[in-house]
C-alpha cells in the first residue's frame, strides 16, 4: 500500500465531541496512506474555513445520552456542518458519525438499538449494494465485498417503506451486510446523500487499514471517498 503523493495539500477536518474516540485512528490512516494531516475541529466551532472534506468519527458523543448522536446533532458546530453539506462539501460519518448525520437530518433514516439489545463488536462482511449508489459501485466494484469491524449498540438502520423505496430509487444505498448483525432494514450498513457527497456507515474502515490487523479493506473506503472529491 502506497501513499498518494497528489493529495498532501488537501485540507480535511475532523469533528471532535466529548466522548469521540476514533479521531487518532482516522488521523493515522490519512497521514500514513494519503500524506494528509487532518485538522481537529472542536464541537464549539461555528465556522469552517477552506475545508475540502469533513469527517465525523466514531465514539460515544456526549455518552450517547438520550440516543446515539442526538446531543451532538444540536451542537454549535452543526450549523456549519449543514452549510458545508448544502454547498456540496463531502462528509464521511463513521459509526457515531453516521448516527449524528441521521439525527441532524443530513441523511435519511435513523439508527436504533440492535435487535439483540447487546453491544456488538466483531468483523463483518459487507457488499457494495447493487441497487444503490452508482458512484460507489464504480469506485469499489459492483457487488464487491469488504471485511470491516463493527462496534455499536445502536446500529440498526431503520427507514419506513416509503423512505426505503426512495433511497433505492435515488441510488443512496452504498453498503449492505452479508450477514445482518443488528437487524437493519434491508441489511443496510451505509448510505449516502442524493448527490453522493455525504456518506455514513456503521462499520469502522479506519480499524481495517493495516495488514497487521488482518485486513486493509478500510483503505478502499477512504480511497473511494477521496476519489470523488479531491
Amino acid at each position: 500500500m502506497t501513499t498518494h503523493a497528489s493529495l498532501p495539500k488537501a485540507k480535511i477536518g475532523i469533528l471532535t465531541f466529548p466522548g469521540s474516540n476514533c479521531e487518532p485512528d482516522c488521523e493515522w490512516v490519512f497521514k500514513k496512506y494519503f500524506n494528509i494531516d487532518i485538522t481537529p475541529i472542536w464541537h464549539h466551532e461555528r465556522s469552517f474555513s477552506n475545508l475540502q472534506a469533513l469527517i465525523i468519527p466514531g465514539g460515544f458523543s456526549f455518552g450517547d445520552y438520550l440516543r446515539g448522536g442526538h446531543l451532538a446533532s444540536v451542537s454549535p458546530c452543526m450549523e456549519a456542518v449543514r452549510e458545508f453539506a448544502n454547498k456540496g462539501g463531502p462528509i464521511l460519518g463513521i459509526c457515531n458519525g453516521f448516527q449524528i448525520l441521521t439525527e441532524s437530518k443530513l441523511l435519511p433514516g435513523i439508527l436504533l438499538p440492535n435487535l439483540s439489545k447487546r453491544f456488538v463488536c466483531k468483523p463483518v462482511d459487507l457488499r457494495v449494494s447493487s441497487d444503490g449508489s452508482n458512484i460507489y459501485q464504480s469506485l469499489l466494484g459492483k457487488e464487491s465485498t469488504l471485511s470491516l469491524p463493527i462496534a455499536h449498540g445502536e446500529g440498526r438502520y431503520y427507514i419506513d417503506d416509503v423512505g426505503l423505496r426512495q433511497i433505492r430509487d435515488q441510488g443512496q444505498i452504498v453498503f449492505k451486510y452479508c450477514d445482518n448483525p443488528n437487524g437493519s432494514v434491508d441489511d443496510i450498513a451505509g448510505i449516502c446523500s442524493e448527490n453522493g457527497k455525504v456518506l455514513g456507515l456503521m462499520p469502522h474502515p479506519e480499524r481495517a487499514c493495516d495488514p497487521l490487523l488482518k485486513g486493509a479493506d478500510g483503505i478502499r473506503v477512504f480511497e473511494a471517498f477521496l476519489a470523488n472529491f479531491l
